[in-house]
């Protein structure tokens, strides 16, 4: 069974553009990304998309659906009343190159600020002894596949573009938690996260765990665990304590 669906879809590129509205064929079991598709093949052949999998795996093809960030691929047309005006636009928080691709750097800028895993001196390969607990723990974290969603709902980079700097984003404050939380993860990442990366800026409004396609708890297994290590580390009077009598760095 198949129907004609009202879209609104951005055109435009960094120098402005508007919303157009458009009338397209849906058939059953398809997603957001399907008509997207054939809106390229048969109205605007000039249509700007980034995707590649189109199994929710890559990340590519992240926008805004009804003014909430989702994947294309991954939002069924079954989920919308026939006669809805589906309004597609690109992720809000960063620049527009056209249409519904935007630029991305900034989070590539991000994960290149974080060192990467440092084990202990002298610890060869083959030696590395872990938990199963411990690796569960991370495991989580490493569902993540990037595709930004976190980052652009996040208030604090989507409606503060002065934030950015000093703003990491939920996406590298969570992979900053899964190296602390590391057992063989001989940095101290605490200072940096707070000092250099803007964990403070963080106040868990959960929104970022929201839009996770992966369901990712960001902000309760990440987040929130990460500000509580830097509070020890920074205002807990007996962790200071033991810090100087002990020269204690970690």
């Amino acid at each position: 069974m198949s129907y004609q669906a009202s879209f609104r879809v951005w055109r435009g590129d960094e120098a402005g553009g508007d919303l157009r509205d458009y009338r397209v064929e849906v058939n059953e079991g398809e997603v957001v990304l399907d008509i997207i598709h054939r809106l390229q093949a048969t109205q605007a052949a000039d249509l700007a998309v980034r995707w590649n999998c189109k199994a929710g795996k890559c990340g590519s093809c992240s926008a805004e659906i009804n003014g909430r960030p989702r994947l294309l691929c991954m939002t069924r047309m079954s989920t919308f009343a026939e006669d809805e005006v589906i309004t597609v636009t690109p992720l809000r928080a960063f620049p527009v190159i056209r249409d519904l691709v935007t630029d991305v750097s900034f989070n590539y800028t991000k994960a290149r600020e974080i060192p990467s895993f440092t084990p202990p001196a002298g610890l060869g390969p083959g030696e590395y002894r872990m938990r199963q607990v411990d690796v569960e723990r991370s495991q989580e974290f490493r569902k993540c596949i990037e595709c930004y969603l976190c980052q652009n709902t996040c208030h604090v980079v989507r409606d503060h573009e002065e934030n950015k700097e000093n703003f990491a984003g939920p996406r590298y404050l969570m992979r900053i938690a899964e190296l602390e939380m590391h057992p063989l993860d001989a940095a101290d990442r605490r200072d940096a996260a707070q000092d250099e990366h803007g964990l403070g800026f963080c106040n868990i409004t959960k929104c970022c765990t929201e839009v996770c396609p992966e369901g990712i708890h960001i902000t309760d297994n990440a987040l929130i665990p990460m500000k509580e290590r830097v509070a020890d580390r920074k205002y807990d009077p007996i962790v200071w304590l033991g810090d100087k009598l002990f020269r204690r760095t970690r």
